[in-house]
């Protein structure tokens, strides 16, 4: 059964303001733009980005992590749209930003987009959760979870300064990948 992301951020989820360490280390050395972040949640991506100067589009279903948000991000360049990404409510517009990020958020489908709407010399940064064995929590159908190898092969040809496939903070299985487009 899918989460009820209303529900989980409304009863306390999402509360974690700390950026990812991934993200924060990859962007310490390039210069501020536009920057996506994909199922934001309650914005803790998007509020780091915005603090440090990027132009940020949040992006998630949850009427309630964005109003987390919204509170996070009062006076912050931070664009915030409501979308079903499943449901191709949000279009990444080709060449559009310089940074584009997604966490814990997997949609196949969402690739090519990413990688058309990244300008040339930007960066692409996730950690998505991988099939997993041992995995006790978070998601567990196959649609959810990556295969071994398949994040880098889809950035096939972009610098990658960064890949590992290791467990995340929680234990789970995560692909994790900092990608230059070219």
């Amino acid at each position: 059964m899918p989460r009820d992301w209303d529900r989980y951020y409304s009863d306390g989820g999402g509360r974690d303001e700390a950026a990812e360490a991934l993200l924060a280390e990859a962007v310490e050395w390039i210069p501020a733009g536009d920057a996506l972040d994909l199922a934001c949640g309650a914005g803790r991506h998007a509020v780091y980005l915005a603090s440090l100067g990027w132009r940020v589009t949040a992006v998630d279903q949850s009427a309630a992590a964005l109003r987390l948000l919204r509170t996070r991000a009062a006076g912050l360049p931070i664009t915030i749209r409501q979308a079903n990404l499943e449901g191709g409510e949000f279009a990444i517009a080709p060449a559009a930003y310089d940074l584009i990020c997604d966490f814990y958020y997997l949609h196949r489908a969402l690739f090519a987009q990413i990688r058309d709407g990244i300008r040339p010399g930007g960066m692409f940064l996730a950690a998505i959760h991988m099939v997993d064995s041992h995995a006790t929590s978070g998601p567990h159908h196959p649609d959810f979870l990556l295969e071994p190898g398949e994040l880098r092969r889809e950035f096939a040809g972009w610098k990658i300064s960064f890949y590992s496939e290791a467990p995340d903070k929680a234990g789970r299985l995560a692909a994790r990948i900092v990608a230059r487009k070219l």
